[in-house]
């Protein structure tokens, strides 16, 4: 993995709907649940606004949909499971991201994950996209006792990288991202891009509509 120095400027990216986009594979893993409970799957834009606080959620506002009680414990550690290794079937970066991570490292950037999906989905995602070295560190929602929009779950990620919170940057799509930046006293950046409606931009210093972008705006807020 990359790693920092005292003067290293941090984006600290979200992952789903950020980074990448997973659409494909999370409505994959919840259709194999429905299928397994006797029930319809989903259509991607139906799976949309369920993405964002996480995986117990995304799962519970499936079955909601569908009229069908919470999962059980052992049904949710199933879906994990079956998500974990199927994450990478059809999920992709979306364009420009290898440029922009590029563009910027020259500059003296470095990067971190700061992501609501479980950890070890997240490891396995990034390492079969190839993007492995890129991150100094990868902060999962059950890396830490808390996840975002908890500030302490971008600033852990942040300490865990060595980067210092005065010199990062967050971007993300979903409110979330925008309120742990806000907490955490860093600017942000929200993705027009991603799964998010415009109006969780609310409080974000920026805005950007292309992956691209992030290499002109984040400068702009770190000089």
């Amino acid at each position: 993995m990359a790693s920092f120095t005292n003067s290293t400027r941090t984006l600290v990216l979200d992952l789903d709907g950020t980074l990448v986009d997973s659409l494909p594979d999370l409505a994959a893993s919840l259709d194999r649940l429905m299928a397994a409970r006797g029930l319809p799957g989903f259509t991607l834009d139906e799976v949309r606004p369920m993405v964002g606080d996480g995986t117990q959620k995304l799962v519970e506002r499936a079955l909601a949909a569908r009229h069908a009680p919470a999962p059980s414990p052992e049904e949710f550690d199933a879906f994990v499971v079956d998500y974990t290794a199927h994450a990478a079937d059809a999920t992709t970066l979306y364009p420009g991201v290898e440029e922009t991570l590029t563009s910027l490292a020259g500059a003296g950037w470095c990067f971190a994950i700061c992501t609501n999906k479980p950890v070890a989905a997240a490891q396995m995602l990034i390492a079969a996209l190839g993007l492995a070295d890129r991150f100094a560190a990868i902060g999962g929602g059950d890396s830490f006792p808390v996840r975002k929009p908890d500030p302490a779950h971008l600033l852990s990620t942040i300490a865990r990288a060595g980067g210092d919170p005065v010199r990062a940057v967050m971007a993300g799509d979903h409110a979330n991202d925008i309120a742990a930046a806000q907490g955490a006293g860093l600017p942000s950046i929200f993705a027009l891009w991603g799964y998010g409606p415009e109006t969780m931009a609310r409080g974000a210093a920026a805005t950007a509509r292309r992956f691209t972008d992030l290499a002109v705006i984040a400068p702009r807020l770190l000089p």
